[in-house]
Formats: C-alpha cells, structure tokens, sequence
C-alpha cells in the first residue's frame, strides 16, 4: 500500500518530470495490487525474500513483476524512488497498529469498560467489607468500587483514540539526499508532509534512517497501562469470588476441574490476568527497544516491531475473557452482610473522628486502646460510645450506625461519570 501510493503521489508532483500524471483507471489498477492481496500474494513475495534476504525489496520487486504484468513498464523505476526500507516500514507498521486499536481493540475495552460501568450503577448501594493491607476496614459499596476502575480505564481509553501517530519518508539517513540529487528544485519536505497526512499520521520531518518511534512508544506505554488496570480488575473480582462476596452463575456442561466436581473456577479473570501480563512484557520491551538504536540505525527494533501485533493479540484474548468473565458473575448480598455483621470494629474510626469533633484531643488512642486487635460485636461498641462525653445528637448518630450503612458517598460516587 505504502509503495504504490507514493508512485501515485510522485506521479502528482508537477516538477518531477520523468514521471507524467498517472491517470485514475490506472492509480485504480495499481491499488488494486493491495486491495485484493492474497496468500498467493503473500507466498511470491517470501519467494522472492529467500533471494532478496531483504522484505522491503521483495516487496519492491513483486510490485515490478505486477506492473510488467500490466504493461506498465515506465511506472516500474518509480517504485521505491529514493527510499529507504524504514520509510515504507514506519508507515506501514504504524498504520498496521491505528487500524488494530481502532478495528479490533478499542470496540471490546468499550464493551468491557460498559460492562464495569453497569456493574458500578447497579450495585451503587450494595455495602461490603473493604480490605486495606488484607485486613477489615471501612465499608465501601461494590458499586463504587466498580466505578474506580470505570474511571481509570475511561480516561486511558480517551487517550488512546486521540493520541497521534508520527512517520516519515525522507531517506537513508533522514536527508532527503537521494530525493534532491535527482530533483533540487522539489519541495521534498512539502511533499513528504503531504504524503504523511495523507495516511492519517502526523509528519517527523527530522529522523535518523528510522522514524524515532516516540509516539509507538506512548501508545505501547498506554496499552501496558490498560493491562495493568485490567490486572488489577482481574485481581480484585477474583479475590470477591474467593471470598463469597461474588458468586459464578453455572453454565451447563462446563467442567471446573477434572477431580473436583463442585468446583466453578475464575478462570475467565486468570486468563485475562496472564494474557494482559504477557502482553505488557511485549509491549514494555517494544517501547524501550523501539526508541533506542544505534547512531543512525541499527537492525534489532526490526526484528522487534514484528511482534506488536502480537501484544494486541494477547490483549484481545484477554479482553473476550472478561467480557465472558463479567457476564457470570453476581454479588452474593448474604454473604456481603455477614461479612460486615462480623466486624463492627470497622466503626472505630467513626468513632474517633466524632470523639475529635467534641474536642477530646486523645481519642484515637482511647478507640486504638478498645478495639484494636479485638473482636468487637455491636453491643460492644454501643457500651464504648455510651460511656463518652459527647453531644446528645453525636451519641445518637454513633448508636444507630451499622456496617452496612457506614459507606460514606459511595453510593454517589459509584454513579459518578
């Protein structure tokens, strides 16, 4: 695509005379060339690079071999006009990477960030036990919970669609050397600007052989960012499942394990988890190596940028995971209640911080002395509150304060958008 579309592009650049006008039934022929590539197609090309030991020359000369075909011999000395293979591979690879996020990629992180957003309004007010260093603490809804990665992966999505890819077409060494030897009076940084935008990226007119691959490098980097949210989800919504807190809806036939039958395993957010963490090994490694080479280029980020479409595989696979994931799972409200029934000494903190507000400057360290480390029930804690000094509607409060109803705002901010 990238080496006929700039024969199509030298052939409309007046001041080059050796090449007239190509006309329309003609540019439509040689796009033709790509539009309807093929296996076949494929299969001549890596022919024609087992003698080449070169991909963008067996490129070149298959191009030549379509054209000869045509009875286009003319168009054929055009073909990889004053290139160097990165300049085809720069467009070619960042093109290969807009149309796989925005193809494939980013419709089923919307499904999966909708799915997390349903999660987050549909359980707005559902209490449970919130953990901090694996141990009790203050109440929190499900719902909001939800919403925190809703948010986090709504911003990262946003950033994906708007961040801009560069490339550029200017030679072995990024001179244009070749370009004004043949054509001094060419505007070449005119017309690679133009060719540039034409694919949709933005124009790097100063690069060494390669384009730098800053901007590859900041969506490798946003990816690996997706995944590490989506481990973390995956992490989370595993823990619920052990716990109780989530149960998995069953699905007939299914086998959870082949000794233990009972069993219904979180497969779907362990699969997701490894798949999102093999991609960013891919994607951490392509953002550092891609960035790096050697004086003016050096052969290792080739052999390297062949895999980014396999870190978006990887990313995919997990992706399909979750969505199946999310689909099976459901709050178990019994178990969530049981959970906080037990642990009234989650309330310590309210307690404290009220005993602040009537102006006893040691409360934590009374609350501290009582609960820490203890197992408190409610008429525990109702005993603690009735022996301090506070005021009537202060004491009230703390008195009729439960588990479940200590959530603070989590009911509005798990519908926060």
């Amino acid at each position: 695509m990238v080496e006929i579309e700039y024969v199509i592009a030298l052939s409309k650049e007046k001041k080059l005379d050796g090449l007239p006008l190509i006309n329309n039934n003609t540019q439509n022929s040689l796009r033709k060339i790509y539009q309807k590539f093929d296996s076949l197609s494929a299969r001549r090309i890596k022919k024609i690079e087992s003698q080449t030991n070169h991909d963008v020359k067996a490129v070149e000369l298959f191009i030549s071999e379509k054209l000869k075909k045509m009875n286009k011999p003319k168009l054929r000395p055009w073909v990889h006009f004053g290139l160097t293979s990165e300049d085809v591979n720069n467009i070619s690879y960042s093109m290969m990477w807009k149309d796989g996020i925005k193809n494939v990629y980013l419709d089923k992180l919307n499904t999966v960030i909708k799915s997390i957003k349903s999660l987050a309004s549909k359980h707005s007010k559902d209490a449970i036990l919130s953990l901090t260093h694996g141990q009790p603490a203050t109440p929190t809804t499900f719902g909001k919970e939800m919403a925190v990665f809703y948010n986090r992966l709504k911003k990262h999505y946003k950033k994906l669609k708007e961040l801009e890819l560069e490339g550029k077409i200017s030679g072995a060494t990024g001179t244009w050397a070749a370009h004004v030897s043949a054509y001094p009076n060419i505007d070449w940084l005119k017309f690679s600007k133009r060719f540039i935008h034409s694919f949709g990226l933005k124009h790097n007119p100063l690069t060494t052989q390669i384009e730098s691959h800053d901007s590859l490098a900041e969506q490798y980097h946003l990816l690996s960012r997706v995944n590490s949210v989506l481990i973390d989800f995956s992490n989370d919504i595993w823990l619920y499942i052990s716990r109780g807190v989530l149960i998995q809806k069953m699905v007939g036939g299914e086998t959870g394990s082949s000794t233990m039958p009972h069993k219904i395993n979180p497969i779907h957010f362990e699969n997701a988890e490894g798949n999102c963490g093999l991609s960013n090994a891919l994607l951490i490694h392509l953002a550092n190596k891609l960035t790096i080479s050697r004086l003016q280029r050096d052969l290792s980020g080739s052999t390297v940028i062949r895999n980014q479409g396999l870190a978006v595989a990887h990313c995919v696979i997990a992706l399909n995971n979750l969505i199946k994931g999310i689909n099976r799972i459901k709050i178990n409200k019994s178990k969530a209640k049981d959970e906080l029934s037990n642990h009234w000494e989650v309330l310590a903190e309210a307690v404290q911080t009220i005993l602040r507000k009537n102006g006893h400057p040691d409360a934590y360290e009374k609350i501290k002395h009582l609960t820490r480390g203890e197992s408190i029930n409610k008429a525990n804690l109702q005993e603690i509150v009735a022996s301090f000094d506070i005021s009537p509607n202060d004491k009230k409060t703390l008195m009729e304060l439960t588990p479940h109803s200590y959530t603070g705002l989590s009911s509005i901010l798990a519908k926060i958008r």
